[in-house]
């Protein structure tokens, strides 16, 4: 079965900066799942799985706009410090915010007594990435699954 639209494909992968070592991967926990076509994913790699089938292997370059996008300036925040709890935090740590809009990855740019700046590009914004994949799974998504455009059960969402 190829992939394609509103079909879920549980997928290892590792990603790097360009040239650089890896900066995360999922090989030392489940696959992750998504359902494709419904932006659960950067562009650049979904597009990248399009018509492969379980058990390809594959890399790609994923230029910074088809990944997290582009650094954009003056996407700063000042945010007072008891939102971050008891985390002890120094500038250029990367911390998830709970916002209004859910969590939020966030790089802290200055700590003061009260407030703390914040960066809200994500962190890897403005960097051209490659991904090594492995194709695990692909099958029909339910119905359920499609109405609410993310997985259910194993590797998705519980609701």
């Amino acid at each position: 079965m190829k992939i394609e639209k509103d079909r879920v494909v549980r997928f290892h992968y590792t990603v790097s900066e360009l040239g650089q070592e890896p900066i995360e991967s999922s090989r030392d926990r489940d696959p992750l799942a998504i359902l494709i076509g419904h932006g659960n994913i950067i562009p650049g790699l979904e597009n990248a799985m399009m018509d492969k089938e379980a058990g390809a292997t594959f890399a790609v370059d994923v230029k910074a706009a088809d990944a997290y996008g582009e650094r954009r300036d003056g996407l700063s925040q000042r945010v007072p410090k008891k939102h971050f709890g008891t985390t002890r935090l120094v500038p250029g740590q990367q911390v998830v915010l709970q916002t209004n809009f859910g969590p939020r990855a966030v790089t802290v740019q200055k700590v003061g007594m009260s407030v703390v700046d914040v960066d809200l590009n994500h962190p890897m914004a403005g960097k051209d990435l490659h991904f090594d994949v492995e194709i695990v799974e692909v099958r029909e998504a339910s119905k359920e699954e499609i109405e609410h455009g993310h997985v259910h059960g194993d590797g998705g969402h519980q609701h």
